[in-house]
């Protein structure tokens, strides 16, 4: 009899044991090339990666990835709260604290890396006359120490990547006057407010107007026209425009990062969609969108000897 229940607990635990494998194998509904994910992604690189996410859609006409475009913060409020939100695409990476709180949460690190470098960009109203742009002068205009005609034009006032970037790299964390500074809703208000306000200065992100083979960004960029600022590490400390070269060899001061975060221990959809950032198809996605590619594509050199060898 008890030889009988113990085969009677084996055949609960076999049963038991298959059919935790079945429905854990029923909750991955996606792989690199066929399904559907969710992902939050900063609104200030929206045009670049809705290419991104066309191009691989064709490639994988099985895969349907749908991208909602927000504030930084709203991103990463998704990605700690929102179990449907297993990718963002966001200016900074992960801290150790929020590190600690996912591997508490999942059980594992997410991966987390940079796949691009954006600018920062200063647009101005093209009646604006003043073009030149250091980082001190910056910094005392926001405080309200400068010239008080100006206006300065953000996508927000405080949940959004730009803004964050802002206070970290020309504000230095000092509070700036917020009787000079009008919020709009995203990068294209920055735009269209900028083109109709002489007085105005925005700062949106160089993948809204920096690509001049996009006839959209082309058009946008006869509404309004680009600041230089100054190099300060540069030997003759040049004003620079934000271009491609410029933002690589960090002789255009306001470069920052574009990082994905993907919380998926599988290869599943987001995997794959971050591995075709990553390489080369992506890669070169974004250099041709004028953005920083993180994958070295210069050429070598070669010498070729134009002598024909004599028989």
């Amino acid at each position: 009899m008890r030889i009988e229940k113990l085969i009677t607990a084996f055949f609960i635990l076999v049963l038991f044991l298959t059919s935790g494998c079945k429905s854990s194998k029923t909750k991955v509904s996606d792989t690199p090339t066929k399904g559907t994910i969710y992902i939050s992604v900063d609104e200030s690189f929206r045009p670049v990666i809705e290419e991104q996410i066309k191009m691989y859609e064709q490639s994988y006409p099985n895969t349907h990835i749908i991208a909602s475009y927000k504030s930084e913060v709203a991103c990463f409020r998704d990605f700690f709260k929102d179990s449907t939100t297993r990718l963002v695409i966001v200016g900074r990476g992960l801290n150790s604290k929020e590190e600690h709180f996912m591997i508490d949460a999942l059980g594992y690190n997410p991966s987390c890396n940079a796949i691009a470098s954006d600018a920062v960009t200063l647009i101005l109203n093209n009646k604006n006359l003043d073009t030149l742009f250091t980082l001190a002068d910056l910094k005392k205009q926001l405080q309200g120490k400068g010239n008080h005609n100006k206006v300065f034009v953000f996508d927000g006032l405080n949940a959004t990547s730009t803004i964050r970037y802002i206070k970290d790299s020309i504000l230095h964390d000092q509070p700036y006057d917020t009787t000079l500074v009008k919020a709009a809703k995203n990068s294209r208000e920055v735009i269209d407010y900028v083109s109709t306000h002489e007085n105005a200065i925005g700062f949106v992100g160089i993948s809204w107007i920096g690509n001049p083979e996009d006839s959209s960004q082309v058009r946008l960029l006869k509404q309004v026209k680009m600041g230089y600022v100054r190099c300060d590490v540069c030997e003759d400390a040049p004003y620079v425009k934000p271009m491609q070269q410029s933002m690589l060899t960090r002789r255009y001061p306001l470069v920052r990062g574009l990082y994905y975060i993907l919380k998926e221990n599988y290869m599943g959809l987001g995997s794959g969609f971050v591995s075709f950032l990553k390489f080369e198809r992506g890669q070169l996605i974004f250099k041709r969108a004028y953005l920083g590619p993180v994958m070295d594509f210069n050429t070598r050199n070669v010498q070729i000897n134009q002598r024909l060898p004599k028989n």
